[in-house]
């Protein structure tokens, strides 16, 4: 009996107050900041050890951590956060063992109209608003050189938590906002590590692929920027690179692109740590998608103090309950969050930069068939799987079975399961055409020739024992998040040589130099709480 094979190839491309304290946690007091009125957590929040240039900013549950030796040395924290009062805790109040909640109340504006040059603020449209707030970038931002000391993060999430995150400790030399960023802006990496402690998830890990679109961000396209995930997120502080493209519809700030493509809107004024601010939201719908944000700006000088924006596909209805009251109906695409603060002679430096963006892992199907044989002298095909067959199956259901020799249909007369993973076809057609179709498929295979030319199957509709339909592609949805949390700010800093510092080609957890400073027990990695689910 002669039997040859076609051969198909698939190519698969919570925690307590009582929770016990890790040995890595150990080292540090932790909290958590939540909102006196709701008990919301208050993201973002900034906690600086009193009277020094130290810091950590909240993670998106309001928690933090501190090196327990700034509790010995008796130190105080004050914790700020725009739309809040400020607050003050000596660290010997805060338990070193348990998490401490810490509550913060917000704020009333009870500060004066504010006076801007002789002309009442109020008279500003919040178009002109935004126009004297791009045009002082060069005054109310460094122009010389500075460094920042900070930590960095990048993750991602999925319905049960934090999955891949890498963490590290930098040293950015930046040549002030004169000069372009990506093309001056060095950086050094004091330490950084793939965080075991959390999930890893080898899929969601890969890089973005448009080409077999295995990992996509669905509607929407991330350049490269000819950089690493630090530059990548560098490149979208929209206001450090107002003088360049840095990303969808906020576009070239200097060029007035952000000015073009919004309508904007006063709303109620804020304040950040005793500073009134205005409040602008900026906002344009385009066919099948929406872009929202808002602006904090100085009434003093129009320094911008935060940048919020977002955009939606409206062809994609979001499941967050909070978005929808806002009146936003489609799914988020992407999402920055930069804050700026007040240092040295007044300027304004980072605080930190947040990029979230959604992406989708396609999975390849699990049920799939393994190939199929060819019987020419017996006259029936076989179909071969890679699991076992559901009981429950139809197999005799005729429109399963999709088969053409030389474009013309063949039709079975029976169907049945060899064994637990194997389906035998037998044709129903005339004894003659039978006979050539099978004599010539046994002839090209014999010249070694490709059988799929004259023969074409589908099969659709069969479930392996486990579920699986056949052939059934998957997807799972994740949340992407790259950022940047700076610690200490200092002017006048020149880079050092070449060879200490990152590569910007080259991922930053993949062979990258590392320098420790001597001071290098100053600043620390704010890991994200654990939780059951991670």
């Amino acid at each position: 009996m002669r039997i040859f094979t076609i051969k198909i190839v698939f190519f698969f491309l919570l925690f307590g107050m009582g929770c016990a304290v890790s040995a890595q946690d150990s080292e540090f007091l932790r909290g958590k900041i939540l909102d006196q009125t709701t008990g919301e957590p208050v993201v973002f929040a900034t906690v600086r050890i009193k009277d020094k240039a130290k810091g950590v900013v909240t993670n998106t549950d309001g928690s933090f951590r501190l090196p327990l030796y700034f509790r010995a040395a008796g130190e105080s924290i004050e914790i700020s956060s725009m739309g809040y009062e400020k607050t003050e805790y000596e660290l010997l109040q805060l338990s070193p063992k348990d998490i401490n909640i810490i509550r913060l109340t917000p704020g009333v504006i009870s500060l004066n109209e504010a006076i801007v040059r002789g002309e009442k603020a109020r008279k500003l449209s919040a178009r002109q608003i935004v126009r004297k707030a791009i045009e002082n970038i060069p005054n109310n931002y460094p122009t010389k050189s500075f460094t920042s000391k900070g930590y960095y993060r990048d993750y991602q999430k999925d319905s049960l938590g934090y999955v891949n995150l890498n963490e590290a400790l930098l040293q950015v030399f930046d040549s002030g906002f004169y000069e372009i960023d990506t093309a001056t802006t060095k950086t050094r990496i004091y330490d950084y590590v793939q965080n075991k402690n959390f999930r890893r998830d080898s899929l969601a890990d890969d890089s973005y692929n448009y080409k077999n679109r295995r990992k996509v961000i669905d509607n929407a396209y991330l350049r490269p920027y000819g950089g690493n995930e630090f530059q990548i997120l560098r490149v979208h502080d929209a206001i450090r690179n107002y003088k360049m493209n840095s990303y969808d519809f906020i576009n070239n700030m200097n060029d007035g692109d952000i000015l073009k493509n919004h309508s904007f809107k006063k709303l109620s004024d804020t304040y950040f740590e005793d500073e009134q601010l205005y409040t602008i939201r900026l906002k344009k719908v385009y066919p099948d998608y929406e872009a929202l944000g808002f602006l904090y700006i100085s009434k003093n000088d129009f320094a911008i103090h935060k940048l919020e924006y977002a955009i939606y596909d409206d062809r994609k209805r979001n499941s967050n309950l909070e978005l929808r009251e806002k009146g936003i109906k489609g799914s988020l695409i992407f999402e920055v969050i930069t804050e700026y603060k007040r240092g040295v002679d007044y300027k304004m430096f980072l605080n930190y930069i947040s990029f979230h963006n959604t992406f989708r892992i396609n999975i390849p199907p699990k049920f799939v068939i393994r190939d199929l044989f060819v019987s020419a002298p017996k006259g029936f095909f076989v179909i071969n799987f890679n699991n076992k067959i559901a009981l429950d199956n139809n197999i005799e259901n005729n429109n399963w079975y999709d088969f053409k020799f030389r474009n013309k249909k063949i039709d079975f007369k029976k169907m049945y399961v060899l064994n637990d993973s194997s389906i035998v076809l037998i044709p129903a057609m005339n004894q003659k055409f039978l006979t050539n179709m099978f004599g010539e498929l046994e002839t090209i295979s014999n010249k070694r020739l490709d059988l799929n030319t004259v023969l074409e199957f589908e099969v659709s509709g069969i479930r392996d024992v486990d579920g699986n339909l056949l052939n059934q592609w998957t997807y799972k949805d994740y949340n992407q998040f790259r950022e940047y949390f700076v610690q200490e700010t200092k002017p006048n800093f020149n880079a050092p040589e070449e060879n200490l510092v990152m590569d910007k080609r080259k991922p930053i957890f993949e062979d990258q130099p590392v320098h420790k400073p001597d001071d290098f027990k100053e600043y620390w990695m704010n890991t994200p709480l654990k939780t059951t689910n991670n």
